[in-house]
């Protein structure tokens, strides 16, 4: 698995995986949003109980992408590593693409659930703060013009933001929230209906293969990029 930190082997390795993962997802998105409008409404949510197979997969992946932003900076700034560098980079956008549906997807349900589109709980603020850390990596990269020390910058902002993360999943445990705690691992009356879970299960597994698509298709983009930059960067020299 280490061999493909070689971008010349990870793009050899991703070419052919690449268009196989999109094909996946496309194919379990259209599947889940068909489980999810066929699955009966709740006897207390109605029918905004069809929020939820798109308001938790988002949420769920945009912590897991902010892991994945978090993890690869690290090592590109210990270890230097360029193409830990491109990952970190390519996990920013669709990450703060999910966090920002998973917001507004949770607005929509909590309208009529809670009587109000927004309350400073301790969940929802946590969250909001995870997507403005995504928002302040992507700018912080973008307003320094050496692109090495932007880089450097953003993955010291990327660690800190890993503080955030147990912060969003142990928010409702740690204090009294109006947000739901976890139902998914404690099925039956408190918890998640079984009728529920063929959607649940699909959707959660799109979204996860869908996140895979993105950051692949970002990563090779970012790598194609920097090599056009050195390209050209060689060219200058030898003119």
């Amino acid at each position: 698995m280490f061999g493909l930190s070689n971008p010349q082997r990870f793009m050899r390795f991703t070419g052919p995986l690449t268009p196989v993962l999109w094909t996946a997802a496309a194919v379990l998105l259209a599947v889940g949003t068909w489980l999810s409008f066929t699955v009966p409404a709740d006897y207390q949510q109605g029918d905004t109980v069809r929020i939820m197979f798109v308001h938790v997969p988002a949420a769920s992946l945009g912590l897991g992408a902010y892991a994945a932003l978090g993890v690869s900076s690290f090592f590109a700034l210990v270890f230097r590593h360029a193409l830990a560098d491109a990952a970190a980079r390519a996990a920013a956008l669709p990450g703060a693409a999910f966090t920002a549906l998973a917001l507004f997807t949770g607005s929509l349900w909590g309208q009529p659930m809670w009587g109000t589109w927004w309350v400073w709980d301790a969940r929802l603020t946590s969250v909001l703060v995870l997507f403005l850390f995504y928002l302040g990596y992507m700018a912080l990269r973008a307003s320094i013009d050496d692109e090495q020390k932007g880089a450097r910058a953003a993955a010291v902002l990327g660690l800190v933001g890993l503080i955030n993360l147990p912060i969003v999943k142990f928010s409702v445990d740690w204090w009294n929230t109006l947000h739901q705690p976890a139902s998914f691992l404690t099925p039956g009356a408190s918890g998640l209906d079984p009728v529920y879970l063929p959607p649940f299960l699909t959707m959660l597994a799109a979204y996860g293969v869908l996140f895979a698509a993105l950051w692949l298709t970002a990563i090779r983009t970012e790598i194609r990029r920097r090599r056009v930059l050195t390209l050209r960067a060689r060219k200058a020299l030898e003119a």
